[in-house]
């Protein structure tokens, strides 16, 4: 999908006001003292055509229909043959005006006091017309040459401003690219969370109720944070980072209904939280991760959860008994998926894996 800014609305409307503006500056900025001379306006446009030629000829046919279909080398040889070839026309059409001008014989000489003509001869010592003193006039650009500086000049101007604002137009998909795979991760995060998570723990509240009525109730106001958070929350772009500390704890506490003594789960967090804020969810994935192969019913386990803040940083460290079965090919796509996330938030983060037989551990650092 292409995006079109406001320049690329008004462009059209910009080209043909400058090409105006500058066949028109011969009548607004030239020296008349009488009236116009039009023969003088219409050399200078006739200089000015050339170079409309080869302005539209480049912006409308080669650049779209070389330059930016990968074809460089074709590109630059069109060019360089477009400009070259009227530089050549432009040189024998001015070679051979200036040719017929010196061909033209001046005007003979009339007398002063009759009005006859007179040749060089019959003029006497006193008569003959002083000559006056050459002055060394600067030579001007020929108009071929003025033409191929223009030229190139204005093909390299208009190329590089066309290929700014096609880079300027990626960015801007890119950037939109961005915003939705934001969108649609975090869809995938609320949706990660796992229905049988949602089964187990209504059954563990129903089986709450007859032994500890007080801790179903409490196992109840958790579950509802928890899915509050879940779908309404996450909605915002970002949230405070309290709230996801809440979501972390209901989670952990519904969690510890479904595993005996033998799962150590410690969670440490500072209980004075910043007042900033961070994208939702943002640690659903390694949550999940954690308790989906980090608990063993046979084995002894253990999962660590560790927040810290220094520096204008958040520090989370999650740390869990490496029980991964090698046959599961979903393993670690919870994972990835949360790194990508975050490197489309954050230019600045860190993100690391460490990895043995009996030990899983993630440590992520954002800044705040």
């Amino acid at each position: 999908m292409k995006t079109t800014s406001n320049f690329d609305r008004f462009q059209p409307l910009i080209i043909t006001a400058f090409w105006a503006l500058l066949f028109a500056s011969p009548l607004l900025f030239g020296r008349f003292e009488d009236e116009i001379d039009w023969d003088h306006i219409f050399m200078v446009w006739l200089n000015y055509v050339p170079l409309l030629v080869v302005f539209l000829i480049n912006r409308y046919i080669l650049l779209p229909k070389l330059f930016f279909k990968g074809k460089r080398v074709t590109y630059f040889i069109s060019t360089t043959l477009l400009i070259g070839a009227i530089t050549l026309g432009l040189f024998f059409f001015h070679t051979t005006n200036n040719n017929q001008q010196n061909r033209t014989p001046p005007p003979p000489a009339r007398s002063a006091m009759d009005g006859t003509q007179q040749t060089p001869s019959e003029f006497s010592m006193n008569e003959r017309p002083r000559m006056l003193p050459r002055q060394n006039k600067p030579d001007s650009i020929p108009p071929f040459a003025n033409f191929l500086i223009l030229a190139i000049l204005l093909v390299g101007f208009d190329a590089g401003l066309q290929v700014s604002m096609r880079w300027a137009s990626l960015d801007q998909e890119k950037m939109k690219l961005q915003t939705e795979n934001i969108e649609n991760q975090l869809a995938i995060l609320k949706n990660q969370v796992s229905p049988h998570f949602f089964m187990n723990t209504l059954n563990n509240i129903h089986a709450l109720v007859d032994i500890d009525s007080e801790e179903a109730k409490q196992a109840i106001i958790k579950l509802s944070n928890l899915m509050r958070h879940l779908l309404y929350d996450s909605e915002e772009k970002m949230t405070p980072i309290k709230k996801e500390v809440e979501f972390i704890n209901s989670y952990v506490e519904l969690m510890k209904l479904r595993f005996s003594n033998k799962v150590k789960i410690s969670v440490q967090i500072p209980s004075e939280i910043p007042e900033k804020f961070i994208p939702p969810l943002l640690f659903t994935s390694l949550l999940e991760n954690a308790f989906k192969h980090g608990i063993s019913y046979n084995k002894d386990s253990f999962i660590t959860i560790i927040m810290r803040f220094s520096q204008n940083k958040l520090h989370f460290e999650i740390e869990n008994s490496n029980h991964s079965k090698i046959t599961d090919e979903n393993s670690g796509i919870g994972i990835e998926n949360t790194k990508k996330r975050i490197a489309l938030l954050f230019n600045n983060f860190d993100f690391t894996i460490s990895e043995n037989k009996e030990i899983y551990k993630v440590n992520l650092s954002i800044p705040l």
